[in-house]
């Protein structure tokens, strides 16, 4: 059996976190709840003052008695604050297979800590929460938000729990660019940094297939200028906007494998325009499965940060600005990811290097696409765990 430690922290006060020690074999076996605290206000990068802010966050394992093997998981596009664990409803975190005693995340040796993104919908302000000069949901008349004002709020919540200095900061697509801020918007709070699956600032195919999806549901008649809550949510447009999506998640040898030709209940074709394929069920069961979970605004608000993240910023390079970083990295990609391909994990490696940078490289074997961060986690959990390994070993020696 695997000691497995859960931190609980409510709303109010600002106590480090205590976990009770519980024993599990599985991570997975765990109900891990939630918690949300409130700060009075964050300023944004566009001059606007958000007042006040919740932040939602699950915290496992122990926070060790010098405070120095706290590591923050950044979570992507559509992720959470339930990284691992059962929530309430017994579901499983989205990095469960990733986090736990014994796996890449040891909860055994470190403090894990993942939190929601600002403009999300799952418990951070963002949106849909309530304004309170109206008392009504922001819609669209919620503040733009950055990947900057993400990590600034991060930063709050990190200092709020007692840490000084993380261990690591990690995360694959969206999270992988936080942290990637995390390195160069506080470069003394982080010892290393985990970047997978990831880039310094979106292609303009990148922006492209966000833009249909914003497009997709802007077209919606429900979408009402943003201002929906009283009404329906423009789920047919957010359910197409998914459908894209995910395909640029999969490989074309990942959907050949997983669907072919096949048809759906059929055995030849028809021209009424249902469903044909394996395929489009497939997408539109996402589609639909993703509406009930996630919220039209918090879509557009957050592919536009994505989109206007840049590293480079106003230096003159990668390099350059990346030179304000002084810890450690592992940057990993995958060979089948056409959404994140490897050349842009390979711009951080080389700017990096170019500042005489400690950076680690993998390119992974893996034919699951941009999946792959979620799915192909045998390889990825044994280069964590090792890279980790390796940090603690160094700060502790400091």
């Amino acid at each position: 059996m695997s000691n497995f430690t859960r931190g609980l922290l409510g709303a109010a006060g600002c106590q480090a976190p205590t976990p009770s020690t519980h024993c599990y074999d599985e991570i997975s076996s765990v109900t891990v709840l939630t918690q949300i605290i409130q700060f009075d206000s964050l300023a944004l990068d566009c001059g606007v003052t958000l007042s006040p802010v919740d932040v939602a966050y699950e915290t496992y394992g122990a926070l060790n008695q010098a405070r120095s093997n706290a590591v923050l998981i950044l979570h992507a596009f559509t992720g959470d604050a339930h990284a691992a664990g059962l929530d309430a409803e017994n579901k499983p975190g989205w990095w469960d297979s990733m986090i736990g005693p014994g796996k890449g995340f040891d909860t055994d040796r470190y403090f894990i800590i993942c939190s929601n993104v600002l403009g999300g919908c799952k418990g951070t302000t963002g949106p849909a929460s309530m304004d309170p000069s109206t008392n009504q949901p922001y819609g669209t008349n919620f503040p733009g938000v950055t990947i900057g004002d993400m990590v600034r709020l991060q930063k709050k919540l990190v200092e709020h729990l007692g840490i000084e200095k993380l261990l690591a900061v990690a995360g694959g697509s969206m999270g992988g660019m936080q942290a990637l801020e995390w390195s160069v918007s506080y470069p003394d709070s982080v010892a290393s940094v985990i970047a997978i699956a990831s880039t310094a600032r979106h292609s303009a195919m990148q922006i492209a297939f966000n833009e249909v999806g914003r497009e997709a549901i802007m077209a919606d008649p429900d979408w009402n200028s943003g201002h929906y809550y009283n009404g329906k949510q423009p789920g047919r447009g957010l359910a197409v906007a998914r459908m894209v999506g995910h395909i640029t998640y999969m490989s074309d040898d990942s959907m050949r494998e997983k669907f072919g030709r096949r048809f759906r209940d059929k055995d030849k074709p028809g021209y009424d325009f249902s469903i044909d394929f394996e395929v489009e069920s497939y997408l539109k069961y996402r589609g639909t499965q993703f509406v009930d979970r996630f919220d039209s605004n918090s879509y557009l608000y957050i592919t536009k940060a994505l989109d206007y993240f840049d590293l480079v910023g106003g230096y003159p390079s990668l390099a350059a600005s990346l030179e304000r970083a002084v810890c450690r990295f592992l940057v990993i990609s995958f060979t089948s990811d056409w959404l994140y391909p490897t050349y842009q994990s390979l711009e951080i490696v080389n700017a990096l290097r170019g500042r005489n940078r400690d950076v680690a490289f993998c390119e992974l074997t893996s034919t699951y696409g941009h999946d792959a961060v979620l799915v192909e986690v045998a390889e990825q959990a044994e280069m964590v765990g090792g890279f980790l390994d390796q940090t603690l070993k160094e700060v502790s020696r400091r």
